[in-house]
């Protein structure tokens, strides 16, 4: 972290170089990487309205980090599902692309399958859902 933190201090000011050190916590294969990338969601410089600041840690995590992501406790796709509710509501259009990381639930155990179609329900059942999420959401649950 000591590092991280060094490399921020210098690159803070190049928007391109502070989303890969995003992108590079989101990766990480640390067992609490999931919190971390919780705690990052508030970091001053993360913006859930900077659709490359989503991608570089919703998304890395999300789609890069397969073993944290799918962990056994639904965690990471209730994380998932806060922030493509919280997204929808300012940005249709970049919620549906992250929502699009769990529509290729019935690739995993029945478990997880189930995790997943929960979070997806509970993303459909929310008030006010956008079209662009709502198809995404429902057309996976449907086929």
């Amino acid at each position: 972290t000591h590092l991280l933190a060094d490399f921020y201090q210098r690159w803070k000011s190049d928007q391109l170089v502070l989303d890969k050190w995003f992108t590079v916590q989101a990766v990480s294969k640390r067992s609490d990487t999931l919190e971390q990338v919780q705690q990052l969601t508030r970091h001053p410089d993360f913006s859930i309205t900077n659709p490359n600041r989503v991608r570089s840690l919703v998304g890395a995590f999300c789609s890069a980090n397969p073993v944290r992501f799918h962990r056994a406790d639904g965690a990471g796709y209730r994380f998932l599902a806060d922030r493509v509710l919280e997204l929808d509501r300012l940005n249709p259009q970049v919620a549906s692309r992250m929502l699009r990381l769990m529509t290729r639930w019935r690739r995993y155990d029945d478990s997880r399958q189930k995790l997943m179609r929960e979070q997806l329900q509970r993303v459909l059942a929310a008030d006010s859902v956008s079209p662009d999420v709502y198809e995404i959401g429902s057309k996976s649950l449907e086929s």
